[in-house]
C-alpha cells in the first residue's frame, strides 16, 4: 500500500498511527546510527534502519509514482557518480522528490506499536516529515558541520572494500569529492526547509559527548521512565 500524503484525513489517520515513532534524520556523517544504538541499548525501543529498508523497496517502486527511484534500480555500483556533479546527484535522489517516504511509512505500519520504535534514516526531509508529527519533538535532524562530515565519511570509506562495493571502478578520489557536495547540498535543503516547518536543527561538530547527546534526545523523545509525549 502507499499513502497519497496529499489526503487531509489520510494525513491525520497516519500522525495518529505514528504517534510512537521517533525519527533521528539530517545529514549522512552526523552520527545517527551511533545515536539510535546508545538509544536502544539505554530504553526499550525498537529501531528501523531506513538504510537497511532501501534495497526492498527497489522492488517495489514503479515507474509512475517513483521514476528517481526506478532510475538507480539497475545501475552498477558508482554509476550514478559517473559524469556528474555532486549537486547533479543531488538534483537525482529519490528522497528529494518525496519518493521514499511512503516506503517508510508502509514498513512501519507493518510492525507493532506496543513500544516506541525509532527511525534512522538519512532521506527524510522536514517538508515530507512535517504532516506526520503529532508535535516537532518526534523529530530531530542531526546536522554535521562540513569538517566533521569530511572526517566522519574519511574514515568510512577508509575501507577499500566499502569503496569498491558502493563506488564500483570510479575514482575514489574525486567520487568522494562528489559525496561530500551533495551531502552539503543535502543538509543545506534541510537547512531550509526545517524552519519553514516549525522543526528544529541540531549542529554535531565532535564538542558535544555523545552520552550528553542521547541523554538530551532521550528526554526529547520522551524515553525517560517510558513516557510517550503528545499520547
Amino acid at each position: 500500500m502507499t499513502f497519497a500524503f496529499s489526503d487531509a484525513e489520510t494525513c491525520r489517520d497516519l500522525v495518529d498511527r505514528l504517534a510512537h515513532v521517533r525519527w533521528i534524520a539530517g545529514g549522512t556523517g552526523a552520527g545517527k546510527s551511533t545515536l539510535t544504538q546508545l538509544l536502544a541499548g539505554r530504553y526499550d525501543v525498537e529501531v528501523y534502519r531506513g538504510d537497511r529498508a532501501e534495497h526492498g523497496w527497489l522492488e517495489r517502486c514503479t515507474l509512475q509514482r517513483h521514476p528517481h527511484l526506478v532510475a538507480l534500480r539497475d545501475l552498477p555500483p558508482g554509476a550514478v557518480w559517473r559524469d556528474r556533479t555532486g549537486h547533479q546527484v543531488f538534483q537525482a535522489m529519490p528522497s528529494l522528490h518525496g519518493e521514499t517516504i511512503g516506503f517508510v511509512v508502509d514498513d512501519l505500519l507493518g510492525l507493532s506499536d506496543d513500544r516506541i520504535i525509532l527511525v534512522d534514516y538519512f532521506g527524510v526531509l522536514p517538508r515530507h516529515l512535517a504532516p506526520l508529527l503529532r508535535w516537532r519533538d518526534q523529530a530531530a535532524f542531526l546536522l554535521p558541520t562540513p569538517a566533521f562530515r569530511e572526517n566522519a565519511l574519511a574514515a568510512r570509506y577508509a575501507d577499500h572494500a566499502r569503496t569498491r562495493a558502493n563506488w564500483g571502478s570510479e575514482d575514489p578520489t574525486s567520487t568522494f569529492a562528489k559525496r561530500l557536495a551533495r551531502d552539503a547540498h543535502w543538509v543545506d535543503e534541510v537547512c531550509w526547509q526545517a524552519p519553514l516547518h516549525a522543526l528544529d536543527t541540531i549542529v554535531i561538530d565532535g564538542t558535544v559527548p555523545a552520552s550528553d547527546l542521547t541523554g538530551h534526545i532521550a528526554i526529547r523523545f520522551g524515553l525517560e521512565r517510558g513516557v510517550r509525549q503528545g499520547d
